[in-house]
């Protein structure tokens, strides 16, 4: 009785760090796609897009204060056809709206916030890790 208890629990713990391995290597095939695709680097960009003070306005998943309501979620960025409904979205231009996106969208609620050609790259590189 109980090497069958000891037994299930050991099935349980296997698993679930099989079930954390396969998620983990899930993401981590998303951030290799996204670093080759943009030449950033996804986990440093995770860490701007706080810095910079992305999460007041935006939802961005994997980010816990990430909550803001001003600009749109961002979550499946990668994704959509058009960044603010005016420009084809390729990494080049949502880096272009990240560093500069009253250049692409005049009237844009989002300001200019100095973000750096290198940090945009990073942050476009996490957002292009996205699900």
């Amino acid at each position: 009785m109980l090497n069958t208890r000891i037994f299930g629990a050991f099935a349980v713990l296997l698993t679930l760090a099989a079930g954390v391995i396969l998620i983990g290597s899930c993401e981590s095939k998303q951030m290799q796609v996204a670093a080759r695709i943009t030449g950033g680097n996804p986990k440093s960009g995770r860490e701007k897009i706080t810095r910079y003070g992305c999460p007041a306005c935006h939802e961005i998943p994997g980010i816990n204060v990430a909550k803001g309501r001003v600009g749109p979620p961002l979550e499946h960025i990668a994704s959509r056809t058009y960044l603010g409904g005016e420009i084809p979205n390729t990494p080049r231009n949502i880096m272009l709206w990240v560093r500069t996106p009253r250049a692409v969208e005049p009237h844009t609620a989002m300001p200019d916030m100095g973000v750096t050609e290198d940090d945009a790259r990073d942050i476009t590189a996490y957002l292009y890790s996205l699900p």
